[in-house]
């Protein structure tokens, strides 16, 4: 078990700084990137995330800060809380394609490219893929038990909520009253449990 939470940890503090970091680079500066082109801007990204994990690896014990010792009842709460990331991503998969999730619409020239996500999950919250992300890192965290995975995860959730501001701008320039009409009627993360209760999952 001890392995397993070391890899969990590691995959925490490597993978998701930089994960998250790239989308400060990205949205902030569309225009350029959009000149730039799509393939060329996804080459450049996948080329900069990798150079970053590697030092990341490096340092990751160092990153891991503590290890606070195998934790049945931490192992449950990261289980239950992995179990609820990809329930959401089941869910939210045929309408949130890889060419979405890897921003290529955001990069099409004249940035009007993509529809508007409005039906499945996106019609209870504007964002289920980020609280997939929230439940996954916490899960995986949890599950690891070292302090350094909890701090990351703890960092990703207010880097999060500015990439969600960064993105909404983004898309009311996209799409103007559309966008402005969804926002007048789905959350921005959690919708009331009543929602939940009076409409329940949508079937695949």
């Amino acid at each position: 078990m001890d392995t397993v939470r070391y890899v969990f940890g590691c995959l925490v503090v490597i993978t998701l700084p930089p994960g998250v970091a790239w989308w400060f680079v990205i949205h902030p500066f569309a225009d350029f990137w959009r000149r730039v082109g799509a393939r060329v801007t996804i080459s450049i990204g996948m080329l900069l995330l990798v150079l970053s994990m590697v030092p990341l690896y490096w340092i990751r014990d160092t990153l891991l800060i503590l290890d606070l010792g195998p934790s049945w009842f931490m192992a449950a709460v990261g289980a239950v809380a992995l179990v609820g990331a990809a329930w959401i991503a089941i869910k939210r998969k045929k309408y949130l394609t890889l060419r979405i999730l890897i921003g290529l619409p955001e990069l099409e020239e004249g940035g009007k490219g993509g529809t508007l996500l409005t039906e499945g999950p996106y019609s209870l919250s504007r964002n289920p893929r980020y609280l997939e992300m929230i439940l996954g890192v916490f899960g995986y965290a949890a599950f690891s038990n070292y302090v350094g995975a909890y701090i990351v995860a703890l960092i990703t959730v207010p880097a999060i909520h500015l990439i969600v501001i960064m993105e909404e701008a983004e898309l009311r320039e996209r799409f103007g009253a559309e966008y402005e009409d969804y926002l007048a009627r789905v959350p921005r993360y959690l919708p009331p449990w009543s929602s939940w209760l009076r409409r329940g999952p949508e079937k695949s």
